[in-house]
């Protein structure tokens, strides 16, 4: 009966997936229990929804906390282990008493009076539980650190494929759009290239950083499943530099150094005449000023949508806007805003009703605007309607905006270098609109 009740204790504190005694346990939805380094690569690699690897049941939560009860199980299970190994295997020394110490500097187990001995009692010890338990949480703690690494290059990893992707649309439409403004191609060929070339290598080396960071992690919990007596033999340098930088000449920083994910910027190339072109139909640009407005909440909805890494939150809680005093529904129209050096701005047209709403959503279609948002210390410049990324370098000075409803689009161009940021296709604007520029810089 006893040996019937141990068999069915130690299935109890088993992880399926494994096969061997938990590791820092964790509880799923459902109530069943799996080591949390076996979940954390069993959910990784499957498919959305996650489900129970017993049950199959689903399960939405992935933040987990160690199940307390489970773990001290555990804990006192593996101490019985290796009280029952000492008490059977290790009462042979020379003065026939267990060996209960371990010699730091020759991670060999010792009684008490060979610790006290002249070959070691210079020495310094630790009782075998105590620097079992210690080996057992540098081991946890280095896994924790891997797979904060693991899921910090994986979110890099899909937003570099996200970008590549977007990339490429964006050099599509890009020499489309100067094809029919130009009449001829952007020499920029050999810098989309070597750009794009610079996204791939940075895309391959995350996948292989993701692909090494597991394999780490994966050897690590391998550890964590052989027996305490093997682990104490074990120098605790040596097992961080072997199964965590994988070398023991390299440092913790070959382990903690991520690959950056890359930020794609065209240059500026120069069209001659384009800006002089469209300065036969600059007017006034008649703005209304009007001061701190709270209910447009323009760059709050950019970044909401379009980032989700880096320090986005604003300085400022309010906004300066201004917009045309007359709208306009037929001709051409040309003004010239000035950016400065300043970020948080956008600017372009936007249909009257829109700016009369109490709330703004940047995916609105009555809106044309340029925008330009600062993320960590890089500028990204944007489009709305649809939104999307344009991947040129941020314009000083003056900003030109064209207004045609001949074509019925809007142009945004870089004064200072004459060149396109962005012109919209012919039949795009379809109603009248008003100036608009918008800034939390001033």
């Amino acid at each position: 009966m006893d040996s019937d009740f141990s068999h069915a204790f130690q299935k109890e504190l088993t992880c399926v997936i494994c096969s061997n005694y938990l590791v820092d346990p964790v509880t799923v939805c459902c109530g069943h229990s799996f080591c949390r380094p076996c979940l954390c690569l069993s959910w990784e690699e499957a498919r959305s929804p996650t489900n129970c690897p017993s049950c199959r049941e689903l399960s939405q939560n992935k933040d987990f906390k160690t199940n307390i009860l489970l773990n001290n199980l555990v804990t006192i299970v593996r101490k019985a282990n290796l009280w029952q190994f000492l008490s059977s295997r290790n009462k042979y020394g020379t003065h026939r008493e267990a060996k209960k110490m371990l010699c730091d500097v020759e991670k060999s187990l010792l009684c008490l009076l060979c610790s006290n001995s002249q070959e070691h009692g210079a020495h310094k010890h630790h009782p075998i539980e105590g620097a079992a338990e210690e080996h057992w949480e540098k081991l946890l703690k280095q896994m924790r650190i891997l797979w904060k690494k693991i899921q910090e290059n994986q979110r890099n990893l899909n937003e570099e494929r996200r970008t590549t992707s977007l990339w490429r649309g964006h050099v599509v439409l890009w020499a489309q759009m100067i094809r029919n403004e130009y009449r001829k191609l952007h020499p920029m060929n050999k810098e989309y290239q070597e750009i794009f070339q610079q996204l791939q290598r940075s895309w391959i080396n995350m996948d292989q950083k993701s692909k090494h960071l597991k394999e780490t992690y994966q050897e690590l919990m391998e550890m964590c499943h052989k027996p305490d007596v093997e682990l104490l033999h074990i120098r605790t340098e040596d097992m961080v530099a072997r199964y965590v930088f994988g070398h023991p000449c390299k440092s913790e920083s070959v382990l903690l150094h991520m690959p950056q994910p890359v930020n794609p910027e065209l240059t500026a190339g120069p069209i001659t005449g384009l800006v002089g072109r469209f300065k036969c139909f600059r007017g006034d640009g008649n703005f209304l000023q009007l001061g701190n407005n709270h209910n447009i909440r323009l760059f709050e909805d950019v970044r909401s949508l379009m980032f989700r890494r880096g320090s986005l939150n604003s300085d400022r809680s309010d906004y300066f806007a201004a917009w045309g005093a007359w709208v306009f529904s037929s001709g051409k129209h040309y003004w010239e805003p000035d950016v400065d050096s300043s970020w948080d701005w956008a600017l372009g047209v936007c249909k009257d009703s829109w700016i009369r709403k109490n709330s703004t959503m940047v995916t609105s279609k009555d809106i044309f605007l340029l925008l330009c948002v600062k993320v960590d210390n890089h500028f990204s410049l944007l489009t709305t309607s649809p939104v999307f990324p344009q991947y040129v370098e941020k314009p000083l000075g003056r900003v030109g905006v064209f207004l045609d409803f001949e074509g019925r689009s809007v142009s945004f161009l870089n004064v200072t270098k004459s060149s396109l940021i962005w012109s919209y296709p012919a039949g795009s604007l379809n109603f009248p609109v008003r100036p608009f520029f918008y800034t939390g810089h001033r």
